[in-house]
């Protein structure tokens, strides 16, 4: 029987088995609370600034640039809610960003044009690449910020966050990106990049789940995110979760270190992907087949439901997304498909697999057998397929 194969890293990884031994301690050893006076106490403290450096160092930050936080979404929030307190301070209630961010900027941005913020969504081509032009375009006297994400969530394809980074820090406009899938992935220099936010999140890079990060430009007023202790640097109160925090700062530093060794291997495993299953007749990549993460394969196929596929896919022992697990209980197609110009029809019909370093070339080749089967016997009983091999609806693959 075939065991079961994980190609779903973009929702959540598996724990390596580095980070699990290094949070054993914190819960045996340096279990006190890092807010306590006593040396027992301070120990944990300590272990949290080890974790706070390790974070930074890969980031090329300061320690003291780096807040800890339960994940991406919360991290983003809190990036873009400060920033607009900061533009507010400033008479400035403009903010950029693009039509395929993930939906805890999309929603949070939904949130401050009820305030009264005028919010420019920037254009997304076919490639899964926004234009610099349509940024500088968009910049407006009272643009307080640029919201940009590292890398899609969904297509995997990276954004030009060098340029972005330029050509705010000239016009002094701040600049977040949320790097939740692009951290340990791709390499990441805030100082070289002009990065004033950055989001991140543990459980992208096979740390835990629920601990992530929010790097801030030293010199930034962050407002405060939850009131009631001195944690955080009074930012955001509450008890820190020190083995998450820890195990997230090892795993960082371990994908970090191994990040051209496993890049090079998944890009091997997810061209071949590419290539064989693109042999399925009208079939196409979604977004730039290079610019993208290294571990992304997405691909829409005409005449087949998602939702079928992924779950006859499950029965023989595959896990795969249509998009992003945050939205896989909506039967809307996917915001970031249409974004590039896909068709309602053909939305519903993509395929998102996603790499790790745990990933075998027997379990591509698998999934490369079992895709064609599936997708030939939904199509098979496709009455929307049958009207297009009968000339009755015209191909848009």
């Amino acid at each position: 029987m075939q065991s079961t194969v994980y190609l779903d890293n973009a929702a959540t990884t598996k724990v390596s088995e580095k980070v699990k031994q290094a949070m054993l301690p914190f819960f045996d050893e340096f279990y006190g609370n890092a807010s306590s006076l006593y040396v027992f106490g301070q120990r944990a403290k300590e272990k949290l600034e080890e974790a706070r450096g390790i974070v930074a160092k890969c980031l090329n930050a300061q320690s003291n640039e780096i807040y800890f936080t339960s994940g991406g979404s919360e991290s983003d929030n809190w990036a873009i809610m400060a920033a607009a307190q900061i533009g507010m301070r400033q008479n400035k209630k403009h903010i950029i960003s693009t039509e395929f961010e993930h939906h805890a900027v999309l929603h949070t941005l939904k949130k401050l044009e009820k305030q009264g913020f005028d919010v420019t969504y920037l254009p997304v081509y076919a490639d899964g690449i926004i234009k610099v032009k349509d940024l500088k375009k968009a910049i407006r006297p009272d643009t307080c910020l640029v919201s940009v994400m590292f890398a899609n969530n969904e297509i995997g394809t990276i954004q030009p966050i060098t340029e972005i980074g330029k050509i705010c820090r000239e016009e002094k406009i701040l600049f977040h990106t949320d790097a939740v899938q692009a951290a340990g992935h791709v390499e990441i220099d805030v100082l070289k990049m002009n990065i004033d936010f950055l989001s991140l999140s543990g459980h992208k890079f096979h740390g835990p789940k629920g601990v992530g990060a929010l790097y801030v430009r030293k010199g930034i007023a962050l407002s405060n995110l939850i009131e009631g202790g001195a944690q955080e640097r009074g930012k955001r109160a509450g008890t820190e979760n020190l083995p998450a925090i820890y195990g997230m700062a090892v795993a960082l530093e371990e994908a970090t270190t191994e990040m051209s060794k496993v890049s090079a291997q998944e890009i091997k495993m997810r061209n071949k992907l590419f290539t064989e299953l693109s042999k399925i007749p009208h079939s196409a990549i979604n977004g730039n087949c290079n610019l993208r993460l290294s571990n992304n394969f997405n691909m829409c196929f005409e005449g087949i439901e998602g939702e079928s596929l992924l779950l006859l896919l499950d029965d023989a022992g595959i896990c795969a997304s249509s998009g992003s697990a945050c939205t896989s209980g909506s039967l809307d197609p996917s915001h970031v498909l249409l974004a590039i110009g896909r068709p309602h029809e053909v939305a519903h019909g993509s395929l998102r697999l996603t790499l790790s370093k745990y990933t075998t070339e027997s379990e591509i080749d698998y999934v490369i057998k079992k895709v064609p089967e599936v997708g030939a016997y939904l199509r098979s009983m496709s009455p929307v397929w049958d009207q297009l091999v009968k000339g009755e609806r015209k191909h848009v693959l």
